[in-house]
């Protein structure tokens, strides 16, 4: 940073930064290190004053990242071998989610393509795979190292960000004006491997065959040039040859347009992409009495825009699959050879719009030299518009398409949004949020050395909208509703003994209507509200028993609770413990439902399940691992649409349901720590050459909490502490110094957050954890 003045009135101040760092995670698939940090910054700003009561600030700043960040740092998983739920339910193991249960691996499965072509040698010819035989991952090393993976898919992370601001203040007397306007705009494209893991191509290398051999016309009743279009695309140099798999792309055209990527190991990798803009214009008037009252008023606009806020899912077993099935579709309805669009699941906000203002003001009475009111209001507008839509293999498309798969004839018969009748094209969405908000706040000061205040806040967030999900089935609300929270808070702001403790304290209750919680369904993430409660008291502290010497102590109680009744689906336990259930792996999208049987017990569920699965071709239901925490539930492949026709006919003693809820009432919020404890102390040794030696030592200490709103111990987030040192050399006037330090000084690999993936992507939890010990030396001067 430097700060330079130009004449009296005028100075200018210019800041950057530039990291490059290589990953701390080691792909041990290349033996390469990702993760890796490479970004810089630069901010400038003009402070211009022409007179003593008028300042013009300008600042622009811009920010630039391109590096191999991961999104996701380690995937674990309780294996499920049975493939129903690719994660069982009790632990977080360094295990790999089965792949036969995603929705990848169903699809491309023997079995659904015989129902779908209802034809078993045709569909044990060109499936991937068995859902009963072994999944893509096999012969994956276990990697129990945090900091180790094994993908054959480097990530990679591009983000910029501009931003600029002006503003205007002019003192009118004891009035002053301020006008802000700001104008802010981002971009952020990142991939990775979606499941950081290697599939086995040995696998699938006797359909590759086979496929060549379709499209060499060498499988009787099958015309060639139905499958030279796939073979052309995904095996271009032969079965021997690389796998290409489609980029994920705008015109929905992916491999079979040209726009792909190869090589000799099957690759499976998502893409986040987002396109932001937004600009505001703030004014605020305030006031400077003598008397005891004084005020603040104001108003703000803003508006926001996102554009192209796409969530892509790429693998060559989709592209095969979606190849695959558009070309016998396309055979048995006597069209000219197709695939199925988009050959990759792509989630995609093509429009968000929000234009949101508010007004608000505050009153100050000082009522005394001790005692000083302050009550604020304000009213909050939001208006929200989106437009989207969720593709996979919707609508079929010729291989002989150009420009984009939405061109193609058939396209126009896709509807992207179930809710309103008629064939529409994107779900679109408009909705409005208001609501007053404010707060009150009462200071007394006992001394000039000692504070207690009180308040009461209403906060709000406005309510939004949940994307499009692919499986109509499921139970996902278009809309989310605001969050309210009304807050109290008390407590005492205290320096006692001429300066050597200061204490603090603070007591506070939250009450939460409508909480926004997120989650991820058929590889969406929608929000979800829940009421809550949350309470608990704050210490700080800093002594000074000496000189040079400071002591700082910390440390907070948090109790939260869940205050709603009603019931939500545990994704990861469908059969919400009901014993008498059959948990179902839906092999048409790769969610779970669940068969239970209201008369006849366990029996009578699994029976019924048998005997539909039996005329598909599919096996009954098998026993889950004694460990699996999914209670006396067994589970198995089908279909839930077939098992809901059927159980039409069972009287009522058969339900099939998305899930059994289970009540969240009494359960603690996800990222919420029961206690957290900081202390830290230093002590200055003053040379009489007026240089100076600092060393200093700080340790931090964060309780259990859960990671997911269901609680449990597969969710728990056990408490872990962090150890800093540092030694610091001072010079003279402090015009430069010299520090030497150790991050992490014991090199704690905790788990510090985690969050669930969804049923068709196999249930596996990312995890994040504190950096590595980090050590090193800096150095900095002034001038």
């Amino acid at each position: 940073m430097i700060n330079v003045p130009l004449g009296e009135t005028l100075a200018v101040r210019l800041a950057g930064f530039y990291l490059n760092r290589d990953g701390y995670t080691l792909n041990t698939f290349d033996n390469s290190r990702i993760d890796g940090r490479n970004m810089y910054s630069v901010r400038g700003s003009i402070r211009w004053e022409p007179s003593l009561d008028t300042s013009i600030d300008l600042l622009a700043s811009y920010f630039k990242e391109d590096d191999n960040r991961l999104r996701i740092q380690k995937q674990l998983c309780q294996t499920d071998p049975t493939g129903v739920l690719g994660c069982l339910n009790n632990r977080r193991d360094a295990g790999r989610t089965n792949t036969n249960s995603t929705f990848s691996g169903t699809l491309g499965s023997r079995e659904f393509l015989s129902i779908a072509f209802a034809n078993p040698t045709l569909g044990n010819a060109f499936g991937l795979g068995s859902l009963y035989g072994q999944d893509a991952y096999a012969g994956n090393p276990i990697l129990t190292d945090p900091r180790e993976v094994f993908t054959a898919f480097n990530p990679t992370y591009e983000t910029d960000e501009l931003t600029v601001q002006g503003r205007i203040e002019h003192n009118f007397g004891p009035i002053k004006a301020q006008l802000t306007g700001f104008y802010h705009e981002t971009s952020v494209d990142s991939s990775q491997d979606y499941n950081l893991g290697v599939s086995n191509r040995s696998l699938i290398q006797p359909t590759l065959n086979t496929l060549a051999a379709a499209a060499a016309g060498g499988v009787p009743g099958l015309p060639a040039a139905y499958f030279q279009p796939i073979a052309r695309a995904l095996i271009p140099n032969g079965p021997q040859g690389d796998l290409c798999t489609s980029l994920p792309e705008k015109s929905g055209l992916g491999v079979y347009g040209g726009f792909s990527r190869c090589g000799p190991i099957p690759n499976a990798y998502d893409r986040s992409v987002q396109k932001t803009r937004d600009w505001s214009a703030e004014a605020i008037v305030s006031s400077d009495f003598d008397g005891m009252f004084n005020f603040l008023l104001g108003g703000i606009y803003v508006d926001a825009k996102v554009r192209d806020g796409d969530y892509y899912v790429n693998a060559f077993a989709i592209d095969y699959v979606t190849g695959i099935l558009g070309t016998f579709g396309a055979l048995g309805a006597g069209r000219r050879p197709e695939f199925s669009a988009t050959p990759f699941f792509r989630s995609n906000t093509d429009l968000f719009r929000l234009k949101s203002y508010g007004i608000f003001g505050e009153t100050y009475f000082d009522i005394s030299e001790r005692l000083k009111l302050t009550l604020g209001a304000r009213y909050n507008n939001d208006k929200k518009y989106v437009r989207s839509r969720s593709t996979l293999a919707s609508f079929g498309v010729p291989y002989t398409q150009t420009g984009s798969a939405f061109d193609a004839p058939l396209a126009a018969r896709y509807d992207a949004d179930p809710v309103i009748a008629g064939i529409q094209p994107f779900a679109a969405r408009s909705r409005a949020f208001d609501e007053i908000t404010g707060r009150a706040v009462v200071d007394y000061r006992i001394s000039n050395d000692n504070l207690l205040y009180a308040s009461f806040s209403r906060g709000y967030k406005s309510g939004g909208f949940n994307p499009p999900v692919q499986v109509p089935e499921l139970t996902v609300p278009d809309a989310f509703q605001p969050e309210i929270i009304n807050a109290f808070e008390i407590g005492s702001k205290n320096t006692f003994a001429d300066g050597k403790l200061t204490l603090n304290l603070t007591g506070f209750y939250y009450k939460y209507k409508g909480l926004q919680l997120s989650r991820i369904v058929a590889r969406t993430s929608i929000n979800d509200n829940i009421d809550a409660d949350i309470w608990g008291v704050e210490l700080e502290s800093v002594v000074r028993p000496g000189p040079g010497w400071i002591v700082n102590f910390g440390a907070s109680y948090l109790n939260t609770k869940v205050t709603s009744d009603a019931p939500f689906i545990n994704q990861r336990d469908v059969s919400g413990g009901n014993p008498n259930t059959v948990i179902i792996k839906d092999i048409g999208n790769g969610s779970n439902c669940v068969v239970r049987a209201n008369a006849g017990g366990s029996a009578a569920a699994q029976a019924f399940v048998a005997g539909v699965n039996s005329a598909l071709g599919l096996r009954g239901p098998a026993a889950f691992p004694a460990d699996a925490n999914v209670g006396a539930a067994t589970g198995a492949f089908g279909l839930c649409s077939v098992l809901t026709g059927a159980s039409a006919g069972t009287a009522g003693t058969i339900s099939v349901l998305e899930g059994i809820g289970v009540s969240l009432k009494g359960n603690e919020l996800p990222q919420a720590p029961i206690v957290k404890f900081s202390a830290g102390v230093q002590k200055t040794f003053d040379f009489a050459n007026g240089m100076s030696l600092v060393p200093r030592a700080d340790l931090t200490y964060t309780g259990d909490s859960y990671g997911n709103i269901f609680n449990g111990r597969i969710n728990r987030i056990q408490g872990y502490e962090q150890v800093n040192a540092q030694i610091q050399l001072n010079g003279m006037d402090d015009r430069w110094f010299v520090r030497g330090f150790v991050q992490n000084l014991f090199d704690n690999n905790a788990t510090t957050g985690l969050y669930l993936t969804d049923q068709s992507s196999g249930l596996f939890t990312n995890i994040f954890t504190l950096e590595p010990r980090r050590y090193g030396i800096a150095a900095g001067f002034k001038f």
